[in-house]
């Protein structure tokens, strides 16, 4: 994936969950290790608030449509409340305005897990809410080779091939 090609082949999809599955054993780690210090009420109101407002809605509205076309706003919201960078700022505020704590965990928790455990990223509006295979996506990766050293001088003009460079236009 780069900025020309903004999709992921199934390895770099493995390899980016990966990535975030570190992460989530990072804070189940530093939970497990906090116990003691964690407010677990507070815990479980911001592991679980993200999926109030952020997923089941949508999750609803998905299920109960007949052809599972659901309004972007749900997507808006997922995407919103699923974002490193919203519930940063959740994390940065409660910090400042109220404590650190060691509850706060629990969203990095929530995030790292479902990137790195369910395989869950934001959702694009032109995929359905819940995952199915798209066939389009799945023709494009078939069609994918990868690129090795072998296939780019299969590709390569052979010196016979090449045109002569004009130096004047060097």
């Amino acid at each position: 994936m780069d900025h020309a090609n903004p999709f992921e082949t199934p390895t770099t999809y493995r390899l980016h969950r990966a990535e975030y599955l570190v992460g989530f054993l990072v804070s189940t780690g530093l939970l497990i290790a906090h116990a003691g210090d964690v407010n677990w009420v507070l815990a479980a109101v911001l592991f679980l608030y993200i999926d109030i407002i952020g997923y089941i809605p949508g999750a609803i509205a998905y299920r109960r449509s007949p052809d599972h076309r659901i309004h972007r706003g749900y997507y808006i919201a997922y995407n919103t409340m699923h974002s490193l960078i919203t519930q940063s700022a959740v994390v940065g505020l409660w910090i400042w305005l109220v404590k650190p704590e060691w509850a706060l965990l629990a969203i990095p928790f929530h995030l790292f897990g479902d990137r790195g455990i369910f395989g869950n990223f934001l959702k694009p509006f032109g995929l359905p809410f819940e995952p199915e295979p798209n066939p389009a996506f799945q023709q494009l990766i078939q069609n994918l080779r990868p690129v090795t050293s072998d296939s780019i001088r299969a590709a390569s003009p052979s010196p016979e091939q090449r045109v002569p460079r004009d130096p004047s236009h060097a």
